[in-house]
């Protein structure tokens, strides 16, 4: 089948909407599927030339707000008309990534034509309110639920929720039941356990690994905070992968600690390295819809804390309450951490059982569930024309 992908968001695989963007793309692509791509930034790792791209324009919001953008590490995209009309019409579906402006002005195009769409639900409520300090109000969280709704989620004929625990959430606020599909976005298979030996600078140390953009969200602050109370921080390598707006915050939070922090991004080989050699993996996010990265720790069969926070999907990874804390609790985070310090043999235990959990996000697994929720779709939207 012809299959248009949009992507408001796309580039560098730098984030998890990215990176669920380009997998399901390599995977229709191996499938025989023509693939076409709707996009502004043309990733330097495509389809295997299989698919063609519709590239249209960065849309800019003037220099201070490009600024921002730029750090958070996306662009987003420019609508052109032309452009969108060419990718679309003929497709025999529309799959459209976020709710976005391309995304809006792909499903008017194939709404007008009458092809079936579907579309994934990549973005909490919460991580665009967090940017305007407006996360912890109800309402504000719901306006933006029924905004998606009522602009796009309502005309598709297929939604992709990457968690139940997303699915939920978002029924519940709009008061009314979709037509879900709840497939995990997967995890790539070179992801996995393998035996990487630590590099000499951390010989000494205790490595703790947490992946992800620095953002208000991701609460970041509350692992450093927490070395103030550990009773192991002058061992504790801290690295921090990824770029964002909190990022020269938090080095100065970091400031007085024994051990400075590492903030950095990193190619993807060598994050599927870092996993594999840290003590520990801690994922303090109170936002977050899926959580790949926590997921890859988890298929690296890495000991993988999580917050108990009512607005995170990663809760329901940890293996018992032994790797959950008290969410933004500093306190209560340092204390998980110290105790799997000191009990090496338990925690070698606690990394087969997460090891043996991961056996479900294969990424190939998923993907096939992506590809036959597209023909399902398809089928549905067939018969409703009878």
């Amino acid at each position: 089948m012809t299959i248009t992908v949009v992507c408001d968001v796309l580039g560098e695989e730098n984030n998890g909407t990215i990176m669920a963007s380009m997998n399901l793309i390599r995977y229709l692509s191996s499938k025989g599927h023509k693939v076409q791509v709707l996009c502004a930034n043309k990733p330097s790792s495509t389809g295997g030339g299989l698919c063609n791209f519709f590239v249209v324009p960065n849309k800019s919001f003037g220099k201070q707000l490009d600024k921002i953008v730029e750090k958070v590490g996306v662009s987003l995209a420019k609508p052109d008309p032309e452009i969108v009309e060419k990718a679309v019409v003929g497709a025999d579906i529309v799959h459209l990534m976020v709710p976005f402006a391309l995304s809006n002005k792909a499903l008017e195009v194939a709404l007008k034509n009458n092809i079936p769409v579907t579309a994934g639900f990549h973005m909490q409520a919460e991580n665009f309110t967090s940017y305007l300090k407006l996360n912890k109000s109800r309402l504000a969280n719901h306006l933006v639920y029924q905004y998606i709704w009522n602009n796009t989620y309502k005309y598709v004929d297929g939604i992709h929720y990457p968690t139940r625990f997303i699915r939920e959430i978002f029924e519940r606020h709009i008061k009314k039941d979709t037509p879900g599909y709840v497939i995990s976005n997967g995890v790539n298979s070179y992801v996995q356990k393998q035996e990487v030996e630590k590099p000499n600078e951390y010989k000494d140390k205790i490595v703790i690994l947490s992946i992800g953009r620095l953002a208000r969200e991701k609460s970041q602050d509350t692992l450093i905070k927490a070395m103030k109370y550990s009773k192991y921080s002058n061992q504790i390598q801290l690295i921090f992968a990824g770029q964002g707006l909190k990022e020269n915050k938090y080095k100065k939070l970091a400031k007085k600690l024994p051990i400075a922090p590492i903030f950095q991004r990193f190619p993807r080989e060598d994050i599927v390295k870092m996993l594999n050699y840290s003590d520990l993996y801690v994922h303090p996010a109170e936002i977050e819809l899926e959580g790949i990265a926590c997921l890859e720790a988890i298929c690296c069969g890495k000991l993988t804390i999580v917050s108990d926070s009512r607005l995170s999907a990663t809760r329901e990874f940890a293996i018992d309450d032994k790797c959950i804390f008290k969410n933004r609790n500093p306190k209560d985070l340092a204390r998980v951490i110290d105790y799997w310090i000191e009990h090496p043999e338990e925690k070698k235990e606690y990394e087969q059982k997460y090891l043996a959990s991961s056996v479900v996000f294969s990424q190939d697994a998923c993907m096939k569930q992506m590809e036959d929720m597209m023909f399902e779709v398809i089928t549905l939207h067939k018969q409703k024309e009878k």
